[in-house]
């Protein structure tokens, strides 16, 4: 069993069936093996990209993703600061709450930007 933290981007494919999301990112998140979790951090970036009319997606994204059947991963003060601390190799702070999340939680990220795996983070190719 793996347990993957989906990057807001590989939670929208999912949502979507997108073909953007690779075969193998595709068959990891639908195995029921697997515990696939979402961000309260990937909530609050699609609610502020929706209303700014950057993005669109479920009006009830928090029913919608408990229908999928994943987890929801609530924010922590630990998950903040170790955010805080992360060197400066990316600037999007929701990119960097998800490493800190999957950093302290022991979470495989499931994410198309390569660059998060700079932080030492496992993370899946959700383009393969």
């Amino acid at each position: 069993m793996r347990r993957l933290l989906l990057d807001t981007h590989v939670l929208l494919w999912w949502l979507a069936d997108s073909p953007q999301l690779g075969p193998g990112a595709r068959a990891l998140i639908a195995d029921p093996h697997n515990a696939v979790i979402v961000s309260s951090a990937s909530a609050w970036e699609i609610s502020i990209k929706k209303a700014l009319g950057r993005l669109e997606a479920p009006d009830d994204l928090d029913g919608v993703v408990e229908e999928e059947g994943f987890e929801k991963l609530a924010i922590s003060f630990f998950h903040g600061e170790r955010a805080g601390e992360l060197p400066p190799l990316h600037r999007d702070p929701f990119d960097r709450m998800l490493i800190a999340q999957a950093q302290a939680e022991g979470l495989d990220l499931v994410t198309g930007d390569r660059m998060l795996g700079q932080y030492g983070v496992k993370t899946v190719d959700a383009l393969s």
